[in-house]
Parts: C-alpha cells; sequence; structure tokens
C-alpha cells in the first residue's frame, strides 16, 4: 500500500511503546524519523537502539529538535497543553497519532473498542473469540501491542481488536473502523481532559470517520450528539426491553437481518448486571462480524478474565472468596465490584484518591459490605467518610488490611480488593498492588 506517510521527514515524540513502532514502521515506509524523548536515554535504551539500528535518530532530554517536519507523530503521554506539542502546532507540523498511522496502514479490519471501563476485557473477549473460532486476531493499541507493531508483524490478520483511549483521540482525524464499541462514559481522566464535555467529545470522536456500512454500537440512553455517520449503523445496547442488543436472564438477545439471536451466558465470567451489559456489546459486535451464536457462546464460556480485573483468586476452606479487583481506580469502578461479587463483602479500599465526592457509594456500601479495611493516603478521608454508615478500619498498609479481614471473614463472604484510588502512594503500579494481594491472599488464607 502506497499512502500519504510513505518517505515523510517525521518527527515522533516520545520513545515508549506507541512511540517506537510508528518510528519502525515510517522507517519501513521509506521515511527519515527522528524520535525525541524528554526522558533519560538509560530507560528507553533498547526502544532507541532498535530505532537506531533501523535508520532512524533518536534523541533524549532537551528542547524539541528543530527540522522541517512533514508530520509529528505524539505518543499518548504527550497531553494536548504540552510544550512540545504546543510548539509543533506553533510550526504548522501536522500532528497525528499512532493509533492514526498504524488504521491508514492496516490491511486487515478493525474492531475499535473505546469507553471509560471495561476495554481491556472486552478486547481481550472479541479476539480471544475470534482465534476460537478459526479466524486469525490479535489485540491492539492500548491493550495488546500498538496497531503499527502490528501492521509490521502480523499483516495477515483478519482483525485488529483495538483497544482505543481518549488521549489518543486527541490526534486522531481519519482512524475508520469497520465496527466501533463505546462501552460506557463515567468522570474520568480529568487531570488531563478539561471537562466531562471534553472527555465525550473525545470518546464519540471514534465513529466520526467510519464509513457507509460500518456498524457503530452505542449504550442504550447515550446521546451520539451527531457524531454518528448517517450512512453507519447505529445499535444500542443495555439491559432495558427497549435495547436492540439486551442483556437478561443470563442471556443476551438481539436481532441480525430479521433474525432472533440469543446467546445463553450461564456461568460465564459475563454473567452479572455490572458485565452483562459489556457481553451485549461483545455479543452484538461479534454477530455484526459475522460470527454465530455457537461460536460467540463458546467464547462466553470459556473467557477468562485479565489479571487484577475482579479476579477470582480462590476460595479458602472455610468457604470465604478472595477477588483482586486492584484495576478498580475510581470509586464507580469499586462499585461495579461490588455489585458484581457475592456479599456480604469485605472490603479493601484506599490509596490515592483521585476524586473528591465519596459520598455517592455510601448506599451501596450499607447494602453490600460487612466491614471496609482502608489503606493508603487517602484511608482516613474515606474513614470519616463512610464510617457513620459502615464499620471502618485504617490498617495503613495492604499486608495489614489481608490479615485482618482474612482473620474476620466468616463462611459465604468475600474479602475484595477494589481500591477505588491510584496506587502511586504505595506501589508503582495497580499491577503491583495486584500482585501484592495476591501474595499475602496466599499466605494468610487456607485455600
Amino acid at each position: 500500500m502506497n499512502g500519504r506517510y510513505d518517505g515523510v521527514n517525521a518527527l515522533v515524540l516520545g520513545a515508549g511503546l506507541s512511540g517506537e513502532a510508528a518510528a519502525l514502521l515510517l522507517l519501513a515506509r521509506g521515511g527519515s524519523v527522528t524520535v525525541a524523548d524528554e526522558g533519560e536515554e538509560s530507560k528507553r535504551a533498547e526502544a532507541a537502539a532498535r530505532v537506531r539500528q533501523a535508520g532512524g535518530r533518536v534523541v533524549f532530554g532537551g528542547g524539541l529538535p528543530d527540522g522541517a517536519f512533514d508530520v509529528c507523530v505524539v505518543s499518548p503521554a504527550f497531553a494536548m497543553r504540552h510544550p512540545w506539542v504546543e510548539a509543533c502546532g506553533s510550526r504548522g507540523i501536522p500532528m497525528i497519532s499512532e493509533l492514526e498511522l498504524g488504521g491508514f496502514y492496516w490491511p486487515g479490519k478493525i474492531l475499535a473498542v473505546t469507553g471509560s471501563k471495561g476495554k481491556s476485557s472486552l478486547v481481550k473477549f472479541c479476539a480471544d473469540t475470534f482465534e476460537r473460532a478459526g479466524i486469525p486476531a490479535s489485540p491492539a493499541g492500548n491493550y495488546g501491542i500498538p496497531l503499527c507493531q502490528l501492521v509490521l508483524q502480523k499483516p495477515g490478520l483478519a482483525w485488529a481488536v483495538t483497544e482505543v483511549s481518549s488521549f489518543q483521540m486527541e490526534h486522531t482525524q481519519t482512524f475508520s473502523p469497520g465496527l466501533a464499541v463505546l462501552l460506557n462514559l463515567q468522570a474520568d481522566h480529568f487531570d488531563r481532559h478539561a471537562d466531562m464535555a471534553e472527555y465525550k467529545a473525545l470518546k464519540l470522536k471514534l465513529f466520526s470517520a467510519m464509513r457507509p456500512g460500518a456498524v457503530a454500537l452505542l449504550p442504550a440512553g447515550l446521546d451520539d450528539e451527531g457524531r454518528v455517520p448517517e450512512n453507519v449503523a447505529l445499535w444500542r445496547f443495555g439491559a432495558d426491553a427497549g435495547c436492540g442488543w439486551r442483556y437478561a436472564e443470563h442471556a443476551v438477545t438481539g436481532m441480525v437481518d430479521g433474525q432472533l439471536c440469543k446467546i445463553g451466558m450461564r456461568g460465564s465470567w459475563f454473567d452479572n448486571p455490572v458485565l452483562g451489559l459489556a457481553a451485549a456489546a461483545g455479543v452484538a459486535a461479534l454477530r455484526a462480524a459475522g460470527l454465530s451464536d455457537a461460536q460467540i457462546g463458546q467464547g462466553l464460556t470459556a473467557f477468562q478474565p485479565l489479571p487484577h480485573r475482579v479476579q477470582f483468586l480462590g476460595e479458602s476452606k472455610s468457604g470465604v472468596r478472595y477477588v483482586d479487583d486492584s484495576k478498580a481506580t475510581s470509586l464507580a469502578a469499586t462499585a461495579a465490584a461490588l455489585r458484581m461479587v457475592r456479599a456480604p463483602v469485605r472490603l479493601i479500599a484506599g490509596g490515592l484518591l483521585k476524586e473528591e465526592d465519596l459520598e455517592n457509594i455510601k448506599e451501596l456500601l450499607t447494602q453490600r459490605t460487612k466491614k471496609v479495611y482502608l489503606i493508603g493516603r487517602c484511608s482516613g478521608q474515606m474513614f470519616r467518610a463512610w464510617s457513620t454508615s459502615v464499620l471502618c478500619e485504617e490498617c495503613g498498609t495492604l499486608e495489614c488490611a489481608v490479615a485482618a479481614a482474612a482473620r474476620e471473614a466468616q463462611t459465604g463472604e468475600t474479602v475484595l480488593l477494589s481500591p477505588g484510588t491510584a496506587s502511586f502512594d504505595q506501589f508503582t503500579s495497580y499491577r503491583e498492588r495486584g500482585e501484592r494481594f495476591t501474595a499475602q491472599v496466599r499466605a494468610v488464607a487456607d485455600l
């Protein structure tokens, strides 16, 4: 494929995964590439070596490199207000995302998934189900591998199931998936985006360049604000009877070409009121892609969740269940987890709080939790907000919280790590937090 980015003189901001992938693709298309990264070379030495070996230039620290660049590929870590991004704008350099570049050169089909919560799990489900049905596919984008890397390494795949973040959409204009899902919309990333209106606009931007014959999937009741083109099929999913694709009574039902589809999901990871909505979206997308009810049903039954996302760790000999939901970095995610797991719950929460409103979750805490064990920087704030409604204990560390919860938990209860906060006050990532939780559970519980 020949294209607009062949042979260009390109600037790539960031030497991380997406920056490296964009640089290598541009070099493979005959371009000249300069990669600029703010950090220290020692932290990106291997990526820099690969780009240089392919013929590119990589510079670290300092200011924005000089040059008459034809295009700038902006990595997701660079916000719109970053000085380098603003400098590119003032110099008149066209800016695109790695997603835009990869989408332009990807020869196969794209199923794109965006939303506030649950994107990675839905991407994994769809990619796994394609593969199980004998259709070559791979996760890509924000989960999986960068789309530019997929273009270079696996161009023969039928589908790139691509997770799309709001950050990636900031510099995306022509990305045009054949199938696109907006899973949900919750307040998030306001440290990056000005307000909810800007955040929503970036999510809906995913649909704006879709072509005739494409299918857009949105939650019931969400105004698309005219972003879905008129010649694109708009399907709605949800739990209400009026939805085109509905989760209810352990199954997803919908219509394709006048034919009723009903796919049972009893006992699957998705069979609950929270994840059932994601299942409805995934089932609809896979049916639009041509899979049968039987193929999708097999995918639902076989699905194994990603680590740290309402991940069942095991049940003790005394009948206490342990669940790792360290990925829950907002209170909305914690609320979803509380609705999904078996009650009563002994909840471990706290860390680096990203929001101010602690009141909305209080009613659910009183309904679903036996006790809340608080950790991290915001434990005092959470204690003051919740202790008048539900039993709370400030434990300080995760290890102390797990030990206390395991000691006090009774048969039929669930010990749930779902912090509702970022992890960076005590851990390097939500992954480390989840791994520490798992290790401590193994140490103190008789699984």
